[in-house]
């Protein structure tokens, strides 16, 4: 808990003009960047932008770029206050979440990319980027239902 404790502070004072949704998706993202095995610092949020949020009958897909940089501050030993290190390390996140449209929303579908900002611009990253993002936001729609006989009927005219 204490791990978190500066993250969370240094998020809610960026927060304040994200959606629960968003802010939501913001320290999932920051919780699997901090999980890996090559990370051995603390991030803090930089900046979010490129937000999208759209409703559809099945959910809401929330899409963003979470710029992030890295602290003094060592993942395993968290301090109370992380100095950024501004000549250090700054990676972006690309993170396409679905929520279902329950009370307590449930994640459908995610996913996150997190490089180099000059990794994410590459072609061949922006567009499978760009292919996984729509396969999230199409999560919960008609082709995830279960398909039950007689659904659909298929006739073939007599030839003539």
């Amino acid at each position: 808990v204490s791990l978190w404790l500066p993250l969370a502070l240094a998020v809610a004072a960026v927060a304040a003009g994200q959606s629960p949704l968003q802010r939501r998706v913001v320290r999932d993202v920051l919780e699997y960047f901090h999980g890996r095995s090559n990370v051995h610092f603390l991030f803090k949020e930089r900046d979010v932008d490129g937000v999208i949020e759209r409703e559809d009958p099945s959910g809401t897909f929330v899409q963003l770029r979470l710029g992030l940089a890295q602290t003094a501050c060592r993942k395993r030993a968290p301090q109370r206050h992380c100095r950024v290190l501004e000549s250090r390390r700054k990676p972006i996140c690309l993170a396409c979440y679905k929520f279902d449209t329950s009370e307590v929303p449930k994640v459908l579908d995610k996913y996150h990319n997190c490089g180099p900002s000059h990794h994410l611009a590459a072609k061949e990253i922006r567009q499978r980027d760009e292919a996984e993002c729509r396969a999230v936001e199409e999560a919960g729609k008609g082709g995830d239902t279960l398909y039950l006989p007689g659904m659909f009927a298929f006739s073939r005219g007599l030839p003539a």
